[in-house]
């Protein structure tokens, strides 16, 4: 069996549909990190050096960019010791818990 895995050119590759509201928070997590950086006086070349991320890709984190996963994101935050800062994300789910409350508050048929 042979499987044939055709590489699409960069211009076709899927990319993530970033809504305004998400891409806010997104430059606010950048900000954050930008800040973080700074006040530990590490610089984007040390970060990069700890990381195995090239210094772009440090760059675009500091910036909030959406097309960067996740996973360099925590790589930066690790290095600045705010990795478990990733556990607080939809840990307070406040509407799944109202939904949950509605579904449970209806009267059994």
């Amino acid at each position: 069996m042979v499987i044939i895995v055709a590489n699409r050119p960069n211009s076709e590759r899927r990319k993530a549909i970033v809504f305004p509201s998400a891409s806010k928070s997104l430059l606010r997590l950048g900000e954050n990190i930008r800040l973080a950086t700074k006040r530990r006086g590490y610089t984007q070349t040390l970060i990069s050096e700890r990381t195995g991320l090239s210094r772009m890709t440090v760059r675009r984190v500091g910036q909030g960019d959406p097309s960067v996963s996740m996973g360099h994101y925590a790589a930066v935050l690790n290095v600045l010791g705010l990795a478990t800062d990733f556990e607080l994300v939809a840990r307070d789910d406040e509407l799944g818990r109202k939904l949950q409350d509605i579904e449970l508050l209806k009267k059994p048929k």
